[in-house]
């Protein structure tokens, strides 16, 4: 080989490596990116099946609650936003990986989700209910010890059955979905569901004709939702914080959700 091909092969390998360099940081990758004007673009994932939360309409547009008080913070503090309908366990995994930027699925903060990654102040009180067909003559949640229950995949429901019945209940069914779990409630293959109550109460107003009976329990803790970042991505969070402190303060957070939650 020429003393000239082989600098050049050289150079060729440098400029590679320093190409390979670029778009990462402290050796993790980033969904983000920027719009034609300047904006930083995060990418959020979600499990569009949480209405009110989030859902996808008739145009295949994602809607809810989360999206409404995203886009506030995200006018209030100058960025945009891209929603990705990826499911509810890859919400979690692709915010680990550095894939997606923000979790936003009615996601509860819990100390052992806290342990992985970080929270937002949190924006919404909800609470889980049982829900059961009407004529059930289940009552309370102590009376699902040793019954059926579904719930939604690792979400705080999920939690709540396996502290009643044990981690390796068999008893638990867990699906993708809110929704998945009551249907299976609905289909007589378990005693009862659990879930969120707006989520819950949601489902119902959009199934008028299905028989449902739904079951309060102070056993229940009241829960607290927040937007989910990476573990220390302290730029993001202290941003998705400081919007929505001023979407409290404003008014603009009670007017999405209906809630005068501080």
């Amino acid at each position: 080989m020429k003393k000239t091909g082989w600098m050049l092969l050289m150079m060729v390998a440098a400029l590679t490596l320093a190409l390979a360099g670029c778009g990462t940081k402290g050796g993790s990758s980033s969904g983000s990116s920027s719009s034609e004007d300047g904006k930083k673009i995060y990418k959020v994932g979600t499990e569009a099946t949480f209405a009110p939360f989030e859902s996808v309409d008739d145009s295949g547009k994602i809607v809810g609650i989360d999206v409404d008080v995203l886009k506030a913070i995200a006018d209030e503090m100058d960025f945009e936003v891209d929603w990705n309908n990826i499911g509810w366990e890859p919400v979690f995994q692709t915010i680990k990986n550095g894939e997606t930027d923000i979790g936003a699925s009615g996601i509860t903060i819990t100390e052992e989700r806290k342990e992985s990654f970080d929270f937002t102040e949190p924006y919404y009180e909800s609470q889980l209910l049982i829900v059961v067909k009407e004529d059930s003559k289940i009552k309370s949640l102590a009376e699902l010890k040793d019954k059926k229950v579904s719930v939604q995949i690792n979400a705080t429901g999920h939690m709540a059955a396996k502290k009643l019945q044990g981690e390796a209940s068999t008893n638990i069914m867990a699906f993708e979905s809110q929704p998945i779990a009551i249907q299976e409630m609905l289909n007589g293959n378990v005693d009862a569901a659990i879930g969120d109550n707006a989520v819950v109460y949601e489902y119902i107003k959009a199934h008028p004709d299905q028989k449902l009976k739904v079951i309060e329990d102070d056993a229940f803790e009241k829960e607290y939702y927040g937007f989910m970042v990476q573990k220390g991505n302290k730029e993001l969070l202290d941003k998705l914080n400081e919007g929505l402190k001023k979407i409290k303060e404003n008014g603009k957070l009670k007017e999405i959700t209906g809630s005068d939650f501080k």
